[in-house]
């Protein structure tokens, strides 16, 4: 989730590189200890400790994802994959099956080493249903997925398709054919666990061990988390200074006067207030870039009135009263753009020509028309619910906004529901509780328009992933297969485009528009580097 241009790459020129490239080390210098090094950095409270395999959302990703740990492979800030861990990555003649050797001498950050086991037991960790892990549907395209998803399961059962062959050596076995997966070996759900972490996984959390760029030092919830460079750490994202200060905040307001002030070094998360003069700001150095996160209305297909036939008509006159660029303008002060698809247009395969994509356009008549014809079926009643975190950037302008809208067309009731922090949020959301429409906020965990696509529409991610619509639809589910044991990724793109064209009919969440990677910074920080998910590279930022 982060600040980019990049340059997406062809699913077999990734594997070729990965057969061939060596993991590559940044030059500058290591983190000193200096306290006056350290980098303050803005961020929410975490949802769930700090495991790889129960991390998906940003506030915990941000100290997850290449800092306590790493995975196989990673990318540059550009996009460019590069290995990691590994030293080879081979894929048989169909990608259904992968030799995947790792280079000597990594080590966790207690000094005990990063082996084959440290993976392969993650991973079917974090598959198990027993263990009840958000990113347990990263790991469906491994075979013996399902036979990890029963009942009665004690949550030490591995995954069939990993075979150890020594230290450094193992082996991956598909469901099917899968030309992306050394791909989407960047998201950290694939990232390893050190042994200890098995005797007491919600403390290790708490206290996690991991092999990234930075170690952990301390976790003062709802306050603060600090880390220090990793003396072990053998990668590419090196620290150039001597550890990152994490300051959680529950208003991105105070976040943005602390940068303002120079109390803040770095934050990516802006208040709608700040967007109108952002790059006039001279309080600050400001960023606005292209970038790949979008903003959509979830609508859960067991909501009264949003299944079946009467559920696809509200759906689409909800899409046709929302008048997207009047937001973009006036919400978002031009630093977002409508949305065209269900991706980004800096992903390699968006498409702003999808059959379908007329739905996104605003057109109040059209609207209005769809709405009767499903009171046809069954007459509306009540009020439409969007709920939202209230700590995050523009959502309750955007989400008024788009309150009224609907008010104003469909001459309905609709109210919004402020939820005070996003970890209270997400825990509604995979609690199941909410029962309303809801913020879908998504950024990409590895470069690949499958990413948009997988991981919150299939039937995979539901009960196991972020498929919080219930959204389930085999001719989808088909297609997304069908994607995936593609020979090139062209091929596969267009796949995934028609996979798309279905969800533009189905809409089990309403693309609304997609935020540029912003972000502001003090004015004596210099070179912050936003990567392809739009994050800022912490490990890169070098003070004084």
């Amino acid at each position: 989730m982060t600040g980019r241009l990049h340059k997406a790459f062809a699913a077999v020129a990734a594997i070729a590189t990965l057969v061939s490239m060596a993991a590559c080390g940044s030059s500058g210098k290591q983190g000193s200890d200096s306290a006056d090094d350290v980098v303050t950095f803005g961020l929410g409270e975490p949802q769930n400790p700090l495991i790889p395999g129960n991390t998906n959302e940003s506030n915990g990703s941000l100290v997850v994802n290449t800092m306590l740990y790493t995975g196989l492979v990673t990318t540059k800030p550009d996009g460019t994959l590069i290995n990691e861990v590994a030293d080879k990555i081979e894929p048989n003649a169909d990608s259904s099956e992968f030799d995947i050797t790792l280079q000597s001498g990594w080590k966790f950050s207690d000094g005990t080493p990063v082996t084959s086991e440290s993976f392969t037991k993650a991973w079917s960790y974090t598959a198990n249903a027993a263990n009840a892990q958000l990113n347990s549907s990263f790991m469906s395209v491994i075979a013996g997925y399902d036979d990890l998803q029963k009942d009665g399961l004690k949550g030490d059962e591995q995954l069939s398709g990993l075979t150890v062959v020594d230290d450094t050596h193992f082996k991956v076995k598909l469901n099917a054919p899968c030309s992306i997966f050394p791909t989407m070996l960047v998201y950290m759900g694939f990232d390893p666990l050190p042994e200890g972490f098995y005797s007491d996984p919600k403390g290790y959390g708490e206290k996690p061990v991991g092999n990234g760029p930075y170690k952990f030092k301390a976790w003062s919830h709802n306050s603060s988390i600090d880390l220090v460079p990793n003396e072990y750490y053998k990668g590419y994202y090196k620290p150039k200074n001597g550890g990152v200060h994490y300051k959680i905040y529950t208003d991105t307001k105070a976040q943005y006067a602390d940068v303002q002030g120079g109390n803040l070094d770095v934050m990516n998360q802006l208040p709608a207030t700040a967007l109108k003069n952002l790059l006039k700001d001279k309080s600050i150095k400001a960023i606005s870039k292209p970038g790949p996160n979008r903003i959509m209305l979830g609508i859960p297909t067991d909501l009264e009135h949003f299944s079946g036939e009467e559920g696809t008509l509200r759906r689409q006159a909800i899409s046709k009263a929302i008048d997207r660029q009047t937001i973009c303008d006036k919400i978002m002060s031009g630093l977002a753009s409508p949305a065209q698809d269900f991706s980004s247009p800096t992903i390699n395969g968006f498409s702003d020509s999808l059959k379908g994509n007329d739905v996104l356009t605003f057109d109040a008549a059209e609207a209005k028309k769809l709405w009767a014809e499903a009171d046809k079926i069954s007459p509306w009643s009540g009020t439409f619910t969007i709920s939202y975190n209230a700590d995050g950037s523009s959502l309750r302008e955007t989400y008024e906004a788009v309150a009224n809208q609907l008010k104003n067309t469909l001459g309905i009731d609709v109210k919004t529901n402020a939820i005070p922090t996003k970890q209270e949020y997400l825990t509604a959301l995979k609690d199941d509780t909410l029962h309303t429409a809801y913020n879908d906020n998504w950024g990409p965990d590895y470069p690949s328009l499958e990413n948009y696509l997988k991981p919150i529409y299939s039937t995979a991610a539901y009960k196991g992933g972020s498929n919080y619509d219930k959204y389930l639809n085999p001719e989808f589910d088909a297609l997304l297969d069908k994607a995936a044991a593609a020979s090139s990724t062209d091929e596969a793109n267009k796949l995934y485009q028609q996979a798309e064209e279905i969800l533009l009919n189905d809409l089990p969440s309403v693309p609304i528009y997609n935020v540029n990677a912003l972000g502001a910074t003090s004015k004596d920080i210099d070179d912050v580097q936003f990567n392809w998910q739009g994050n800022p590279v912490l490990a890169f930022i070098a003070k004084g």
